[in-house]
């Protein structure tokens, strides 16, 4: 299918329009990310729209608050927004130096909340500087995600730079969970609401997913990408947790002819629970023949899933029921068969670093992990 053919297919079929003209930036772990982002806001003069799910801790935490500090103390507009449950682990005197500087620092969601509201989080992770540059991605604020993933300490991401009338779409993401700590309150001195030049060739869809019983547009973009794909599907996700429905496309996928690759985190996984829900699935796929590897060189955090080498969907969701029922997410659809490479490139380069699970060694599991995936399903959807 065409790239032209796959943009009408999921604008027709979520509602969505893709914007032409923009220019997309694959920046690929801490080394390349964090400098880039810290840029960007360094470079601000007017304002700095900042929402994250991680704020934890490390050295980068205080390079992250010592620069929205010196904008906020400029006089640039600095909003941001933390996620309650996500960010509970920021040392408070950053949170006190920002807001001494000047920043809006709001939290999202109380957990004390009631429950269907306190287990809905979002989980965008997102950076808007003077309403044209804007990041999204996989990335956390956190020592976690520094350095190239040269061993366990560095987790492995793919965060994005985006330029051109996407951003639109992205500020909107912000705006959605903004307004749900107060008014939202326009100044024309710093809201200029600028119009974007084509500054790249790169088609995008901008996908706001919601919390949303029954699932959402994310999982709506997933199931035409998988339903549809003609030749190869490559997925890197941080949790893995299709459920049944997925699970069954996925299969008549491969049924099809699709080449499927599925690139997990393998032994530094850093929630071993949720990676068994997962594995519950393995055994149905791997008969399938769907190919499913342990990335082994440190914990897998990012989200890309490409198609026939067209397009791509990359983002803050992971392939689970959080994502698509529970979590506020943010994913880009990426109509550019040249981004799209470089992504295939990369997925390349982390198969050499990972382990190829053997269907007929899984088959021979033991009855300890057997029954850790039973007792694991039972909450499957849920994680």
């Amino acid at each position: 299918m065409s790239t032209s053919a796959w943009q009408r297919r999921l604008e027709a079929l979520l509602g969505i329009p893709a914007t032409e003209g923009n220019s997309v930036d694959v920046l690929r772990n801490g080394d390349e990310i964090f400098p880039a982002m810290l840029d960007a806001i360094n470079a601000s003069t007017r304002t700095i729209d900042f929402l994250t799910f991680v704020f934890w801790k490390g050295d980068i935490t205080v390079a992250f608050a010592d620069a929205l500090s010196e904008r906020a103390r400029a006089g640039v507009r600095v909003r941001v927004l933390l996620d309650t449950l996500g960010a509970r682990h920021i040392r408070k005197p950053l949170v006190e130096q920002m807001r001494e500087a000047g920043c809006d620092l709001r939290w999202f969601r109380a957990v004390d909340s009631p429950l269907s509201r306190a287990n809905h989080r979002t989980h965008r992770k997102l950076l808007i500087c003077d309403e044209t540059t804007a990041f999204t991605g996989g990335v956390g604020i956190a020592e976690e995600w520094t350095g190239n993933a040269t061993n366990p300490t560095e987790w492995r991401d793919t965060h994005f730079r985006v330029r051109g009338r996407a951003v639109d779409g992205l500020r909107g993401a912000f705006i959605d969970n903004w307004i749900e700590t107060g008014p939202l309150a326009i100044d024309e001195m710093f809201d200029l609401f600028p119009g974007h030049d084509n500054t790249g060739r790169s088609t995008v869809q901008v996908i706001a997913g919601a919390a949303e019983a029954g699932g959402n547009d994310i999982a709506t973009l997933l199931e035409v990408l998988i339903s549809t794909a003609e030749e190869r599907l490559r997925i890197a996700t941080a949790y893995f947790n299709p459920d049944d429905e997925l699970t069954a496309l996925l299969i008549e996928a491969a049924h099809r002819g699709v080449k499927i690759e599925v690139l997990v985190p393998g032994l530094h996984a850093d929630k071993r629970f949720v990676q068994i829900v997962g594995e519950a699935r393995y055994e149905e796929l791997l008969d399938e023949g769907v190919d499913i590897r342990c990335y082994t060189r440190s914990m897998l955090h990012t989200k890309i899933l490409t198609v026939d080498s067209t397009v791509a969907t990359v983002g803050s969701a992971n392939i689970n029921q959080r994502s698509f029922q529970f979590d506020e997410e943010v994913n880009l659809v990426l109509f550019d068969p040249e981004v799209v490479a470089i992504l295939d490139e990369h997925f390349d380069e982390d198969l050499r670093s990972s382990e190829a699970i053997d269907p007929s060694a899984w088959a021979e599991r033991s009855l300890v992990q057997r029954a850790a995936e039973r007792a694991a399903s039972v909450v499957s959807d849920l994680i």
